[in-house]
This record gives C-alpha cells, sequence and structure tokens, in this order.
C-alpha cells in the first residue's frame, strides 16, 4: 500500500515542503533511507543524514532550515514533534499491517467456543472447549488458548502463545512469541522421603486491559487465587513471574528479571534487567530498582531508588561504590604504614 506526501502531512497536521505527490510504501532509518521510504529527524546528532539520504519523505520539526541543499528526491514534511508524529504512524502502519480477518481451516477451533466478530485465528491454533475470543482479536499461528480462558477486545496474540485453563488476557493487550500465560507456579513440598510432591496449582492469571508481555516470558497461575498482572504494565523478554505475584498499573520490567511467589510490586515502578526478587516482599509505588539487583528485604517508601545486591540506596551505593573501586590502592597504603610502622618498632627496640 502507498502514501503520498500530502496523505501523510493531513495524518500528522504537517507542511509539505516539496512534492505533495511524493509515494512511500515503507519506513526507515534516515541513515539507512531507500527510495519510497518514509524517515523522520528528530535528533540533531542525525542532521547530516538529510543531506544524503536516500528516503523519499523524511518528517522533521517545524523549525528545521537545511544548511545546505537536500536531495531533489527528497521530500519534508514539518510537524511540530517529529517523534511523536512517526510515532502516530507507526501506530497505523501496525493496525493496517494486523488487519487480518478470518479463521484457517487448519485451526482446531472447539464447537462450544465463544468467537467474536472481525476475529483472526491462523492456521495451528487451538482453541479449546469454553475459551471466549471476543472482537477483534488476533491470533497468531500455533498459539494455544487452553479451556475456558477468556480474550478481551483488539488483543493480539502473536506466534507461539500459550494461554492456558481459565486464564483471562484484558483488552489491548499484546503477547509476544513463545509467551506463556498460565503454566504451574513452582509449588513443591519435602516429604519424609526426602523427595518433592507437586503441589497443585488451581489459580489462573489475570492479564488487565494495554498490558504488553515480551517474548519467551512465563506468567506462573496462582497456586490458589489469582497471578495479576495490573493495567497498562510493560514485560520485556525472558521475565519469569512466579505464582500469585501481584504487578501494579503501569509499571515496567526488563529483560532477565525474576519475580518469586506471592510478591507485591506497586503502580509506576521501574525495574531494570537481571533483577531478582525474592518471595512474599512488598515493593511501593514509585519504586526504581537498577539492573542487576537483588532485592531480599522490602521496599515500604514510595518512590525510592536503589541499586546492588543487596540492594540498598542509590546515592549510599554509589558512594560506596567509589571506596570499592579504591580499595587496592587502599590496601597498598595499609600495607605501607603497617612495614614502617613495624620498621618503627624494631629500630626503637634496639
Amino acid at each position: 500500500m502507498k502514501f503520498s506526501a500530502l496523505q501523510i502531512a493531513q495524518i500528522i497536521d504537517g507542511e509539505v515542503v516539496g512534492n505533495e505527490n511524493a509515494q512511500v510504501s515503507g519506513l526507515s532509518k534516515i541513515e539507512e533511507g531507500k527510495p519510497e521510504t518514509l524517515s523522520f529527524l528528530a535528533n540533531p546528532a542525525y542532521s547530516e543524514h538529510i543531506y544524503e539520504t536516500n528516503a523519499s519523505v523524511v518528517i522533521v520539526k517545524s523549525d528545521f532550515a537545511p544548511e545546505k541543499s537536500i536531495p531533489e528526491t527528497c521530500t519534508l514534511i514539518k510537524v511540530a514533534d517529529p517523534y511523536a508524529s512517526f510515532a502516530r504512524l507507526l501506530e497505523l502502519y501496525n493496525q493496517l499491517k494486523y488487519d487480518d480477518k478470518g479463521v484457517s481451516d487448519q485451526a482446531i477451533v472447539s464447537e462450544s467456543a465463544k468467537i467474536g466478530e472481525d476475529v483472526y485465528i491462523a492456521a495451528g491454533v487451538v482453541v479449546e472447549a469454553e475459551a471466549e475470543i471476543a472482537d477483534n482479536v488476533k491470533i497468531y499461528a500455533q498459539s494455544y488458548i487452553g479451556k475456558g480462558a477468556k480474550i478481551g477486545t483488539n488483543t493480539i496474540i502473536h506466534a507461539g502463545v500459550r494461554v492456558m485453563a481459565e486464564c483471562i488476557v484484558g483488552s489491548d493487550c499484546i503477547l509476544q512469541n513463545g509467551a506463556s500465560i498460565g503454566g504451574d507456579g513452582f509449588g513443591f513440598a519435602p516429604n519424609s522421603e526426602n523427595n518433592y510432591n507437586k503441589v497443585p496449582q488451581i489459580g489462573n492469571v489475570i492479564l488487565e486491559d494495554h498490558v504488553e508481555i515480551g517474548a519467551n516470558t512465563c506468567i506462573d497461575r496462582a497456586t490458589l487465587g489469582s497471578t495479576i498482572i495490573r493495567r497498562g504494565v510493560k514485560l520485556d523478554n525472558l521475565i519469569q513471574i512466579a505464582h500469585n505475584v501481584d504487578i501494579g498499573e503501569n509499571t515496567v520490567i526488563a529483560a532477565q528479571t525474576g519475580v518469586a511467589g506471592s510478591t507485591r510490586i506497586g503502580k509506576n515502578c521501574m525495574i531494570g534487567g537481571q533483577v531478582g526478587i525474592i518471595g512474599h516482599l512488598k515493593i511501593a509505588d514509585g519504586t526504581k530498582i537498577a539492573a542487576q539487583s537483588g532485592i531480599g528485604s522490602n521496599i515500604v517508601k514510595e518512590n525510592t531508588v536503589v541499586q546492588g545486591s543487596p540492594s540498598f540506596n542509590l546515592v549510599d551505593y554509589k558512594k560506596s561504590y567509589i571506596g570499592f573501586k579504591n580499595l587496592p590502592g587502599l590496601m597498598k597504603e595499609i600495607k605501607a604504614l603497617q612495614d614502617e610502622l613495624a620498621e618503627l618498632k624494631r629500630t626503637t627496640a634496639q
């Protein structure tokens, strides 16, 4: 599908400078611009690329003034905020990209499943009995929707996702490739023979609206009740969320983080990559946790920033780290002082 510079400008309230009939059919970075692609310039550090780009249309800030000639094949669209405008176009592009509809004859859909309008179910998808798929849901190849699971309107489920029995996914969610929603929690009890008996995990997982789950992230079902990922949460790839965890609204968590069972994470938190959080903790609203930190105790004060393993206040951590970096030099100084003291004692004794 092709769009003209004028059509794009009308969508983002921009002003065309150049050929308003210039056509684009794809997107590109400005430094890698190709003919018939649309790009943008928001960061001044990339300004030099606009003078040699092959992109047909470039979105720029309304006050952009070229310092030298721009290629004749390049049309500009001036807007107040190039990055926001480009993001808006990306969103529209994504909507067009995922505008599939219909149920593949190679999908397996139970007769008792409830399927809404304008749904897409790709080849290899399995939808079990009593599952409910709301309007405009997209489910891509080889995904699995378990018995009694519910998927809300406008949600996109990418290839290879598993939504297990009785789990609930809200509206406008995105589940990336390979995500697992509702696998058994890690529940085992030692017996008298020093073996482990499995504790049945009979709860579920609830993802509220506008949640995004990254590729190969696993969210375990609760032992009892629900593991809850609340509205607006964004989880990166390769994250482990254990049974009965509750993550508050609009919290974001980066890749390879693990959260142990029954921990409560507040809203508006930011958690870096490779963070480990032990079970049964409470993390206050607005907490920021630096990458590779280990959280072993409650964080009760809102908007706290921590780092380290075990973690503590970020300012104190940085001060301590300076001392740690200087430790080899300090050890040498201490050794020199010890030698001087020993020599002084030897001299005095004589």
